[in-house]
C-alpha cells in the first residue's frame, strides 16, 4: 500500500496532462498539478518534491505553448500558482521530515525503556524453554499496562505475567515497579507466598506515594509459576488472573485456581492465606500465561477469541511458533482491531532438556 501511494505525485501529473490536452483549450487541470506536487511533500523524499514540483511545472509550461498561451497572463498566473505551491510543498516536506525523525527518536527510546523494563525472557534455562509477546494496545506504543518477567533463581525458575488495571503513565509506572520488584525479590525470597506477598506491598505503597486509589482503579491480576528444581513439578499463585492453559498430548485445559483470590493490591480486603496450587508440567507439555488482551479480543459480532481452541490448532508448536500462530490467529478474529494490551508468555518442557 505504501509502495502503490508513492506513485500518486506522477499519476495526478498523468491525468492533469491528459485532461489539459484533451479538453478545450479554456479548461485547466491547474487544481491536479499543485494537488501532486502537495501529495509529494507528504509521501516522497526532497529531492522527489522538487522534481514533481519541476515537471508539473514543465507539463504546465508544455501545455500552454501546444494550445498557443505562451504569453498570456493566464499562463503567467497559473505557472506562478504551480511554482508557489512547489515552494509550499518543499516547507512541508522539510517540516514533513523533521516530525518523522522526531517520532523515530520517541519510538527508539520507548523501544530501550520497553527492553530496560520488561527485557525478553531468556531462550532455555535447562529443560525449559520461552517465548514472550508483547503488543501495546496504543498503534506504535511499546509498552502499557501488561507485564511478564522470567528470573532463574536459587530457589528455582520463576515466572509472573499481570495486567495492570488502569491508563496511562499510571499504569505504565506500575508496571515498572511490578517488574522491578519481582526481579528482585525473586533472587531474596525463598517461598513463591513471601515472593507474593512483597509484589503486595511494593504496589500498595506505590499507590499510596501517587495518590491513586489502587484499591478501585489500580490493581494488577498477574499470574505467578515457580519452577522448583528438578522434575515436573511447578507452583502457581493465581490473583484474580485469567487461568493458564495447560498443553499436554493432545490435549488443551484451563488451570483454574482452587481458590478465587482477589488481585494484587487488595489485600486489605481478604483474610485468607495465599493459595498455591502445585500442578505438574510434564516432558513435551507447554503451559500458556496471557492477559485478558487475548481472551477478551473480540470479533465485528462481540464474540471473544478462545484461546484454548487457538491452542488446540497448535499443539505441535514450539513456544516461539506457538505464540506467534495465536496473535495471527487473534488479528484475524479481530480485523486487526486492537482494544487492549496483550502479553503472552509460552513456557515449554523438553524431553530429557533436549
Amino acid at each position: 500500500m505504501a509502495k502503490r501511494s508513492r506513485l500518486l505525485p506522477a499519476t495526478l501529473i498523468l491525468l492533469a496532462g491528459v485532461i489539459d490536452f484533451s479538453t478545450p483549450r479554456t479548461v485547466s487541470a491547474a487544481a491536479l498539478y499543485a494537488a501532486a506536487v502537495l501529495s509529494a511533500a507528504a509521501l516522497l523524499s526532497l529531492r522527489g518534491t522538487i522534481l514533481t514540483g519541476v515537471i508539473a511545472l514543465l507539463v504546465d509550461w508544455f501545455m500552454f505553448r501546444y494550445f498557443g498561451y505562451r504569453r498570456s497572463a493566464i499562463a503567467f498566473s497559473e505557472l506562478v500558482m504551480v511554482a508557489t505551491v512547489t515552494g509550499v510543498g518543499i516547507f512541508l516536506n522539510r517540516l514533513l521530515q523533521h516530525r518523522k525523525t522526531q517520532l523515530q527518536s520517541v519510538r527508539d527510546i520507548a523501544t530501550a525503556v520497553q527492553r530496560a523494563v520488561m527485557p525478553s525472557p531468556p531462550e532455555r534455562i535447562g529443560p525449559l524453554r520461552f517465548a514472550g509477546r508483547y503488543e501495546a494496545a496504543e498503534t506504535d506504543a511499546q509498552i502499557g499496562g501488561d507485564l511478564y518477567s522470567v528470573v532463574d533463581t536459587p530457589f528455582g525458575v520463576r515466572c509472573v505475567i499481570g495486567d495492570v488495571r488502569g491508563k496511562g503513565t499510571g499504569a505504565v509506572r506500575a508496571v515498572a515497579v511490578g517488574v522491578g520488584t519481582f526481579r528482585e525479590a525473586a533472587l531474596q525470597e525463598p517461598s513463591l507466598t513471601a515472593l507474593v506477598e512483597r509484589l503486595e506491598r511494593a504496589l500498595v505503597h506505590e499507590a499510596r506515594q501517587s495518590g491513586s486509589l489502587i484499591e478501585l482503579e489500580g490493581f494488577v491480576t498477574g499470574v505467578l509459576v515457580e519452577f522448583p528444581g528438578p522434575g515436573n513439578e511447578m507452583r502457581i499463585v493465581n490473583r484474580g488472573h485469567p487461568a493458564p492453559l495447560l498443553m499436554s498430548g493432545d490435549t488443551v485445559s484451563y488451570l483454574e485456581p482452587s481458590r478465587p483470590m482477589v488481585p494484587l493490591g487488595m489485600a486489605a480486603l481478604r483474610d485468607e492465606p495465599e493459595c498455591v496450587d502445585t500442578v505438574a508440567l510434564p516432558d513435551g507439555a507447554t503451559l500458556l500465561l496471557y492477559t485478558d488482551g487475548l481472551s477478551e479480543a473480540r470479533d465485528e459480532e462481540g464474540a471473544f477469541y478462545d484461546p484454548a481452541d487457538g491452542c488446540a490448532r497448535h499443539l505441535s508448536a514450539g513456544p516461539d511458533a506457538l505464540l506467534d500462530a495465536l496473535l495471527a490467529d487473534c488479528h484475524r478474529h479481530t480485523g486487526g482491531r486492537r482494544a487492549d494490551d496483550m502479553a503472552l508468555l509460552a513456557i515449554t518442557r523438553t524431553h530429557d532438556g533436549v
